[in-house]
């Protein structure tokens, strides 16, 4: 057993030999030879030690400027966001929609399937009971859905990016529900859609 333990610390310093581009001083080889020394090696003891300098990434640079993040860092539709508010926040569902055929269904020519890259468009179906139509307003960015009422705010980031000027919005009533249905951008189009 003794000699299992004392090669598996041999093998452990080989590896950490292979991987460290500088030489260490001959005092760690010394102390490792003794296998109740190493039994406190771990992962972060194979490989080079790490550096102490910080690099500071090109993204994170701050600009002479006053501003305390550049408008990259920033989220679309946080300028919606109101703690103050005491709104609460209307039940939504998001459902993702495709056009479908007979051909897409039954001979398949058009490669669709059933997952959510061949989405063409979303479906947000938010509950407003107790609300006019003419109370709600709605403002659509291509990755933000930001809508108020009297009663109700909802400030929803969504899960793809749309064309914000190609949806529409119905409401109904009868329900109280208001569906906004919007089209997806979606960078692979033109391989997903043939």
């Amino acid at each position: 057993m003794e000699s299992l333990r004392g090669s598996s610390v041999q093998h452990l310093q080989a590896l950490s030999a292979l991987l460290s581009t500088q030489q260490d001083d001959d005092d760690d080889d010394e102390d490792c030879k003794n296998v109740t020394a190493c039994a406190g090696l771990g992962p972060g003891h194979v490989g080079p030690p790490p550096t102490k300098d910080k690099e500071v990434s090109s993204a994170y640079v701050k600009n002479n400027s006053k501003d305390i993040w550049s408008e990259e860092e920033v989220s679309e539709g946080s300028q919606y966001d109101d703690l103050a508010d005491p709104r609460p926040q209307p039940e939504y569902e998001i459902i993702l929609k495709q056009n479908v055929g007979t051909e897409d269904l039954f001979l398949g020519l058009n490669r669709k399937d059933p997952s959510s890259m061949c989405c063409e468009a979303m479906l947000v179906k938010i509950k407003l009971p107790d609300t006019k139509a003419t109370d709600v307003v709605l403002d659509v960015k291509e990755k933000f859905l930001d809508l108020r009422t009297l009663k109700y705010k909802l400030g929803l980031h969504l899960p793809h990016p749309i064309h914000s000027h190609r949806g529409k919005a119905q409401f109904f009533s009868e329900r109280g529900e208001l569906e906004v249905t919007l089209l997806m951008k979606r960078p692979m189009d033109f391989i997903n859609m043939q």
